[in-house]
């Protein structure tokens, strides 16, 4: 059965029309395992979507109800990850699911990744993770077959299909923010720390140095914790020079960056550096972020040493 090609394809209208709202909006997330879904649905969320992950297709419509009719207008924007940990029959059930939920009111979008199996082996065996089929004892290329041979009728009825092959975690993240985040002269902004012996992001905007802060790294303590953790923030709050810091920045990207979206600009990243890229660039880089979503509806953080 999972074989056969879906023969139901929701028709064109039904993912446009109807009653919703005109920034309501529904992405169906799905493709291989290691071609980046958690980080586009990651992404997603960071661009204030209602994220699910690996939502049985079954329940989709009553998720879909309930966030809308449960508190109207709060969550106009959803997002859900559907991968091969549905079962079979779930996933030859997606066409009609969307179209329940289109006939709705609700405009959705079916978007699949992709990867070659080459990209797709060389992920796995640098980042040491179990793909969800090898439980079955069978050999990580066999899996992925199985895999592409299981998902096939979804990137067949895909609204777009999204090769990330030659992309890499800070371009996929680029690109769904741009594809997905965007409205009108809104520009999107992503708040990343790194770690200067790794190297200084590719696609960075605007890079700022934080070594000159001093550095947790040297108590025992706080050695083990991130710029994230309360202990770290306690810290840096008793540090004028870290304030100074902070406010300079903050100050400095608030006079500058209507600049960019007066040029049609929509995405801008932010790096900010440190030695290991774990306490004074984390901390930096959250506190721009939570200063700036005060202002703005775009802002992602992205923490390259601690994902």
């Amino acid at each position: 059965m999972v074989d056969q090609p879906l023969r139901f394809t929701p028709p064109p209208q039904a993912r446009t029309t109807g009653q919703s709202g005109p920034s309501e909006r529904l992405i169906v997330l799905s493709g291989l395992s290691g071609s980046g879904k958690t980080v586009a649905l990651r992404t997603l969320e960071d661009l204030d979507y209602y994220c699910v992950d690996n939502l049985p297709t079954a329940l989709m419509p009553a998720f879909v109800d309930a966030v809308r009719e449960g508190q109207p207008g709060r969550y106009p924007r959803l997002a859900v990850g559907v991968d091969v940990r549905n079962r079979a029959e779930d996933l030859n059930r997606l066409p009609e699911v969307l179209a329940t939920i289109a006939h709705r009111g609700l405009a959705y979008e079916l978007i699949f990744l992709d990867t070659r199996d080459d990209v797709l082996l060389k992920r796995f065996s640098d980042t040491r993770r179990r793909h969800p089929l090898t439980s079955d004892g069978i050999a990580l290329n066999d899996a992925i077959a199985l895999e592409r041979k299981l998902l096939r009728p979804l990137s067949s009825i895909a609204d777009r299909v999204i090769d990330s092959s030659d992309l890499n975690v800070h371009q996929l993240r680029r690109l769904i923010a741009t594809e997905f985040g965007t409205s009108g002269s809104q520009m999107s902004l992503l708040f990343e720390s790194f770690a200067y012996k790794r190297g200084v992001p590719s696609d960075a905007d605007y890079v700022f140095d934080a070594r000159c802060l001093p550095n947790p790294h040297w108590d025992p303590k706080l050695r083990p914790l991130s710029g994230r953790d309360p202990a770290i923030r306690d810290y840096f709050a008793t540090l004028p020079e870290v304030e100074n810091f902070f406010e300079q920045v903050r100050s400095f990207l608030s006079t500058w960056l209507p600049r960019f979206e007066a040029e049609q600009r929509n995405y801008i990243t932010v790096c900010i550096g440190c030695t290991g890229g774990r306490h004074r660039s984390v901390y930096i880089a959250e506190r721009l972020a939570e200063a700036f979503r005060t202002q703005r509806e775009h802002v992602m953080t992205f923490h390259r040493e601690l994902e």
